[in-house]
């Protein structure tokens, strides 16, 4: 039997790679047994090229559609330096969707009730604690340690392992100069060091930490969603969280709905996923307001059904000023009863 799809995606993703799902939809409605949907091979043109793009794509033809909804690993980033700047940016990250890990050498820096919005907090030297990380190209690395030499350690080791997505360093742009003269001295290549986000964070004027680690996530986040890291684009409104569950959770009657296209103003892009259960219950959004209640309408009959429809939501001018709301636009939907597939070994185990 097949593998359940979104757990491949998730271990596709917790190896670090991208995945790209395939669907065929033969029509605007019909039963979920004809839509036709795999993972793409990674070397495929189709799925680079929806990579690229960084968000789902939709073509129709003849009344039949095709999406490539492309997903990307969580994003962790990596805080080196648990000082005075570090504790808003580990806030305000873990409150942007980043999984977040703390490292510093001082057990009064780098502990849990220091940080308690990070996924991990490690008391380590700099010079051994990149052997407890394992960077990926998928990381993105935040350099804010208390000296010049620990910046430039970590600037050392991070140069030495696989380029993560973003690297950003903190500094003056005499010391930051300084730093990549140093390495690119010692045979670092220098392309790779001249990637190197430094000064740290976007030009705002910012003083306080507060305001620094506003700098710093706004130009993360602008990489992530404009380029300028070193990989893909992901410009996807996916919630990691809903993935999750559709890969976790099997056995619960529930509907899928997927953000597939957006044109105007919207609350929500591409990519959005929304899990909507028979009492109504909720994980993820789509948006909010009377319009996502009317999808939810929708997407509760369906339950159980074994059907699918597109369906588009219409946010424009005339009806939001009528019921209130701010945004103006058109979203195209997929809403689906879920019919979570199972591979043999899970089968067994569930029946045992």
């Amino acid at each position: 039997m097949k593998n359940h799809i979104y757990t491949d995606i998730m271990n596709a993703l917790r190896a670090g790679k991208c995945a790209v799902l395939q669907q065929r939809l033969p029509q605007d409605e019909g039963d979920t047994a004809s839509i036709i949907k795999n993972l793409m091979d990674p070397e495929d043109a189709h799925a680079i090229s929806a990579i690229q793009i960084g968000a789902p794509v939709l073509n129709t033809e003849n009344g039949a559609a095709t999406v490539l909804e492309p997903f990307f690993p969580e994003q962790r980033l990596i805080v080196l330096g648990g000082g005075h700047v570090a504790l808003p940016v580990v806030d305000f990250a873990s409150k942007t969707g980043f999984s977040v890990v703390v490292a510093d050498d001082r057990p009064s820096f780098a502990n849990p009730m220091r940080f308690p919005s990070a996924d991990g907090v490690i008391c380590e030297s700099f010079e051994k604690v990149f052997d407890r990380l394992n960077v990926t190209s998928s990381d993105y690395v935040v350099i804010i340690t208390r000296g010049h030499r620990y910046d430039m350690l970590c600037l050392e080791k991070v140069l030495q392992g696989p380029e993560p997505f973003y690297v950003g360093m903190i500094g003056s742009r005499s010391r930051v100069a300084a730093v990549k003269n140093a390495l690119i001295e010692m045979g670092y290549d220098a392309a790779r060091v001249e990637r190197t986000h430094t000064p740290i964070g976007l030009k705002i004027g910012a003083l306080t930490p507060a305001e620094i680690a506003i700098s710093i996530l706004a130009e993360m986040i602008s990489c992530k969603r404009l380029g300028g890291g070193s990989g893909a684009t992901n410009r996807s409104d996916m919630d990691m969280n809903v993935l999750r569950v559709l890969a976790e959770e099997t056995g619960e009657p529930k509907a899928v709905v997927t953000v597939l296209s957006a044109r105007g103003s919207v609350p929500r892009g591409p990519g959005a996923k929304m899990l909507v259960y028979p009492d109504r219950r909720i994980i993820g959004s789509i948006g909010g307001g009377c319009c996502e209640s009317a999808v939810i309408d929708i997407a509760c009959r369906m339950i159980g059904t074994g059907r699918y429809r597109l369906h588009t939501v219409n946010l424009t001018a005339d009806i939001t000023e009528e019921e209130g709301m701010a945004c103006g636009g058109m979203l195209q939907v997929l809403i689906e009863d879920f019919q979570p597939e199972f591979s043999a070994a899970q089968e067994i185990t569930n029946k045992g």
